[in-house]
């Protein structure tokens, strides 16, 4: 069957300006996980998802699927999921035909987190350049509506996990003024979300992260379109 993405777009169109009280009440939505190619580990923090979505679901009140789906990003199916992450520690490599078919993804309505879980930042913005080639990230401030959504973060993108001794940040495109790409680094907002057992963080730290993912959630599905 032909994915209709006219029909899709308008449906993203609807998912991007309606409250998280409208998702609570309609037919679950579903959380891609990106499998791309290039040797990264894209199936890094097998818990971390799963974490995120109750946590959303139990404190944001949302009616997200509990299971993400796995979605390559050439997939005509990528349209069926309005929020896709993206994680790993090494090299990413989007085909021509991927790039495309992004780029059709971001324009119905789709949004990509990208999560650095610490060596893939080099690989991840060179192939971002194919898909936003007259675009340069746009670096988020504290004061940015993100980081103050159901829970508030004064100072910005939380530090979860050290790597080198760098502050955490958070980078975005947008498109006709909607946020269609967050890229967070030196963050690890990923292993936080995890199972606390995996890395051994703190509840506190845990909570953090967790918090930090569903401000992200509630942002992307009631941004306002400047």
């Amino acid at each position: 069957m032909r994915l209709d993405i006219r029909k899709t777009s308008f449906i993203f169109l609807i998912i991007t300006v309606l409250p998280l009280q409208y998702l609570h009440a309609q037919e679950k939505l579903r959380i891609g996980l990106l499998k791309y190619s290039g040797g990264g580990d894209w199936y890094a923090n097998p818990t971390s998802l799963p974490n995120l979505i109750k946590f959303c679901n139990d404190n944001l009140h949302t009616n997200i699927d509990p299971e993400p789906a796995i979605v390559e990003p050439g997939d005509p199916a990528l349209f069926n999921y309005p929020f896709v992450h993206m994680t790993g520690h090494g090299n990413v490599i989007f085909s021509e035909q991927e790039i495309n078919n992004m780029k059709k993804y971001f324009e119905a309505g789709g949004f990509l987190h990208i999560d650095d879980n610490y060596g893939m930042d080099a690989y991840i913005r060179r192939e971002l350049k194919k898909i936003f080639p007259d675009q340069d990230f746009v670096e988020l401030g504290p004061n940015h509506p993100i980081f103050h959504q159901r829970y508030d973060f004064p100072n910005g993108l939380p530090k979860i996990h050290e790597h080198d001794n760098k502050p955490p940040q958070a980078f975005a495109f947008f498109l006709n003024g909607r946020m269609v790409c967050l890229y967070t680094y030196e963050c690890d907002l990923g292993d936080g979300w995890e199972d606390t057992r995996v890395h051994g963080d703190s509840e506190a730290t845990h909570l953090k992260a967790l918090q930090m993912g569903a401000n992200i959630i509630q942002y992307i599905f009631t941004q306002v379109i400047q």
